[in-house]
């Protein structure tokens, strides 16, 4: 939080004065991401790339290898998911839209504006089912680029050669992938829950001190991470019993636990000392090593409702964690049990038939794809293929801002030929390529995970080498490829991003507003209001809680976003952040009262509820009706009175932090 404050501060400093110094959206977007470097994804890279292309060689099909090679390569950015049965749709899926991609392109080779007019079509279907989710993400991703280099390239006959070569190379990635889960099958999901535990236990060590939002965020991500986990896995596992429900309800004992923290934070004394924090410990230390023999607790006496909170929250989550098996009647999930496959397909279809946005985004898509191929097939370009390469990369949904990424393509583009100029004109095609593409292959995980323009440029001299190996070309790839990105680039910034409406204002404010009102229905829910959910109903309290710590977490992603693009959409989205940190201090007011009164605190009255439900929604009606904020003040004092004076005070201050812009 300090850091994007400082950052705001800091640009509103640099504002009245002229400087030479690189814009902040640019930084931003250049500042390589404190990510570990994936070892087992390095290697897995390294191999699953380089190997087909070996196999070319040995066999006198360079050109087959290549096409393999493609194929890992897609399989490789795909790669992103942690459990083994996600890994496994994440990979696979993609691969059958990818053959049947590189196949549409094949058949419209040297076809002209036939070919224009294929390659659009197939952006408008890319882009609407890239709306649905993840993998469909990808999915739509490969269909389109495949689509691109079967139109751009020659490809071996017949028609299903080509298919088949890629499909086997991506294949050939998650087979690699897929031989640890013999002996981790559950290891990416223990890893999670135990995590989560650990994340937990910061949070308390943090309660009293100024880095307690920053610990509670980190744990709604972590929440976020195991529920997504688990709840993938349970959809494919019918069974109530056996190690998955304990992990499921060893997860489900967490929330008490963050309940009880937001109440230690505010009102706490005992539950503030390190004992606290280290009991949860060492339950992360038992879910991962699959202990199930308790210790002896020591924990501080309870002196008040928010004490006996987390003392009663602690012992149960260390008699679940340690319980040799689940009692499967109460291993509830507490995001809702996933629907089954046949109506996910359906809300899937009606999601990119009947969605405003899913139309856009294809629109969107398809008009710059067919101005990229349009403009090739007028203006005679060598291998003219990389304009629209450039234009799906670029254009790809959730990599954060359109502008920022055809920038950082331009710029990451630029180094990959750098390091493709030394490869393609120090290196014979041959054998020769094999320890190369090694190299080259297992940078593309490790520069994935620092950014945008990191992974761009560790892909660019890959594809090139490959490109190479079907035209043999040579040193000669290296400037029309530039040339090429760059007219991509354009384009997706004139037609992809400065003739939209969008693109010049931030959707933060409308999230944030229906975050607040969600904020409003969970006050009502969490003191049981007539009419808002019954007194005793917990379960949809915790429902309601989670829903709304997520939206806020895509609210901050979509702050995240918003501050990579140019002004003024960047400086309007930094003048959001104090109502996000309000919203969210909210939230965990609300939950604070509602443990409290659990552990015999005064409950509030009827009326006290209804009046800050109005505020909140009034609130949120101001921030639909609002394009910015543009005035910003301290938080207003308030005496406490009543279990629910601190969450009164969090409403006011949320009211007074900013003065809204009207909409033009």
């Amino acid at each position: 939080m300090a850091e994007h404050e400082g950052g705001a501060e800091a640009a509103g400093r640099r504002a009245g004065r002229l400087t030479l110094a690189p814009p902040e959206w640019l930084i931003r977007g250049l500042r390589p991401q404190d990510a570990p470097v994936p070892r087992a994804a390095v290697a897995r890279a390294a191999v699953a790339l380089s190997a087909p292309l070996a196999m070319g060689l040995a066999t006198g099909q360079p050109a087959y290898g290549a096409l393999a090679s493609i194929g890992a390569l897609s399989g490789v950015i795909g790669d992103t998911a942690d459990a083994y049965r996600m890994r496994l749709l994440n990979i696979a899926v993609p691969q059958l839209f990818g053959a049947v991609g590189i196949m549409l392109g094949a058949l419209v080779y040297g076809q002209g504006w036939a070919a224009v007019g294929a390659l659009t079509l197939v952006a408008l279907v890319s882009g609407m089912i890239s709306s649905i989710g993840a993998v469909a993400s990808v999915s739509g991703l490969l269909l389109l680029l495949n689509a691109v280099v079967g139109a751009g390239l020659p490809m071996p006959g017949p028609w299903w050669k080509a298919p088949l070569l890629i499909t086997l190379g991506g294949l050939f990635v998650l087979v690699l992938t897929l031989l640890g889960w013999p002996l981790r099958g559950r290891a990416p999901e223990v890893a999670a829950v135990a995590a989560t535990y650990r994340s937990v236990a910061a949070l308390f060590a943090a309660a009293g001190a100024s880095d307690y939002d920053a610990r509670r965020q980190d744990v709604t991500q972590s929440l976020n991470t195991s529920y997504d986990l688990i709840l993938a896995r349970r959809a494919r596992d019918h069974g109530r019993r056996g190690p998955l429900v304990r992990l499921l309800a060893q997860l489900n004992v967490v929330i008490p636990l963050v309940e009880a923290a937001a109440a230690a934070h505010r009102y706490g004394r005992a539950s503030r000392r390190p004992e606290i924090a280290a009991a949860v410990g060492e339950l992360a230390d038992a879910v991962e090593h699959g202990r199930s023999t308790a210790p002896e607790l020591v924990l501080p006496t309870p002196e008040g409702p928010a004490d006996r909170a987390v003392d009663r929250a602690v012992r149960h989550a260390s008699a679940v964690v340690h319980r040799p098996d689940a009692d499967p009647a109460r291993a509830d999930d507490r995001l809702g049990r996933p629907a089954a496959l046949g109506v996910r397909l359906r809300r899937a279809t009606r999601s990119v038939l009947l969605s405003e946005q899913s139309w856009r985004y294809g629109l969107r898509l398809a008009l710059c794809i067919g101005l990229a191929q349009a403009f090739v097939s007028v203006v005679p370009l060598t291998r003219s293929y990389w304009v629209a390469l450039t234009v799906t990369f670029v254009l790809k949904p959730d990599f954060g801002s359109v502008f920022s990424r055809a920038v950082l393509r331009a710029l990451g583009t630029a180094a990959g030929l750098l390091v493709a100029t030394a490869v393609l004109a120090a290196v014979p095609r041959g054998w020769a390529d094999v320890p190369v593409m090694m190299v080259l292959a297992a940078l593309i995980p490790a520069f994935s995970a620092k950014g945008y323009a990191f992974q761009t440029a560790a892909i660019t001299p890959v594809i090139l080498l490959l490109s190479d190996v079907l035209n043999h070309q040579g040193f000669h790839l290296v400037l029309p490829r530039l040339v090429d990105s760059l007219i991509g680039c354009a384009i997706v910034l004139v037609a992809g991003y400065l003739l939209w409406p969008e693109s010049w204002h931030t959707r933060i404010g409308d999230r944030l507003a229906q975050a607040v009102e969600d904020a409003a229905d969970y006050v009502a829910c969490a003191f049981g209001r007539v009419g808002a959910a019954a007194p005793g109903d917990q379960g949809e309290r915790v429902r309601r809680r989670r829903r709304l710590y997520r939206d806020l977490s895509n609210v901050r992603s979509e702050f995240q976003r918003a501050l990579t693009e140019p002004p003024p959409t960047g400086a309007r989205a930094a003048a959001w952040w104090p109502l996000v940190v309000a919203v969210e201090r909210i939230v965990d007011a609300t939950t604070a009262a509602r443990v409290r009164v659990d552990h015999g605190a005064t409950p509030p009255r009827d009326a006290e509820i209804t009046g800050i439900e109005r505020q909140l929604r009034e609130l949120a009606d101001g921030l639909r009706s609002s394009e910015e904020l543009v005035e910003v003040r301290a938080d207003l004092p308030g005496d406490d009175k009543g279990v629910l004076e601190p969450l009164r005070q969090e409403v006011r201050a949320a009211r007074a932090i900013a003065s809204p812009a009207p909409r033009s």
